[in-house]
């Protein structure tokens, strides 16, 4: 196996990248200039030592507490409780939300032998208990697993007298209902909302 095969292979166990995928990616950093090859290593070799976990709420972050818990602006009474660090990204893309986030690092998934004590609940029932919140946000994926982590954020905040709502699901903004699944669908109907006349 040359370079070049090697390079296609490593790139081709990254998520979402299949064989072809790889190959281009690999094809592409060879016929680029050599600056930018070393540029991208560079990058790659420091990502573990730059980024860390925000030691507050969980985000991605280069300091020890990220942009988001350290800026006053944001409204310190709203939590928006998400799956993964990248999830607080995704989220911030939109520029709705203005609140803090508080990343949990997964659902819990029994069959992959995850449970709650893998994840960060402790920590957000400290914060809810401590940081004045009104409302918790749960944002976790619309699946199974999703869907037991949400139930057990709202049974574990049940007693501390805040708001807890959950993020609507159902049909995406400009699809068509004939290709809705019957799960989309379902989750519509149970999540409509009223209009007012």
């Amino acid at each position: 196996m040359n370079a070049l095969e090697e390079l296609t292979e490593s790139f081709s166990r990254l998520p979402g990248i299949g064989k072809k995928s790889a190959t281009r990616i690999a094809v592409h950093i060879l016929k680029t200039d050599e600056s930018y090859a070393q540029n991208l290593a560079q990058q790659l070799l420091t990502l573990h030592e730059r980024i860390h976990p925000c030691s507050i709420c969980g985000a991605f972050t280069e300091k020890d507490t990220c942009e988001i818990c350290s800026d006053p602006s944001r409204e310190r009474n709203l939590l928006c409780v998400v799956e993964q660090p990248q999830d607080v990204q995704t989220i911030e893309a939109s520029r709705e939300y203005h609140g803090l986030f508080h990343v949990l690092g997964g659902v819990i998934a029994p069959l992959e032998g995850i449970g709650p004590e893998q994840l960060s609940f402790c920590s957000l029932v400290e914060r809810v208990k401590n940081e004045n919140i009104q409302e918790v946000i749960i944002a976790t994926n619309p699946t199974i697993e999703g869907d037991t982590t949400a139930l057990y954020v709202k049974k574990l905040l049940s007693e501390l007298n805040i708001a807890v709502s959950r993020l609507a699901s159902g049909l995406p903004v400009g699809g068509d209902l004939e290709y809705a699944d019957k799960l989309t669908l379902q989750r519509s109907f149970r999540g409509r909302i009223f209009l007012d006349m």
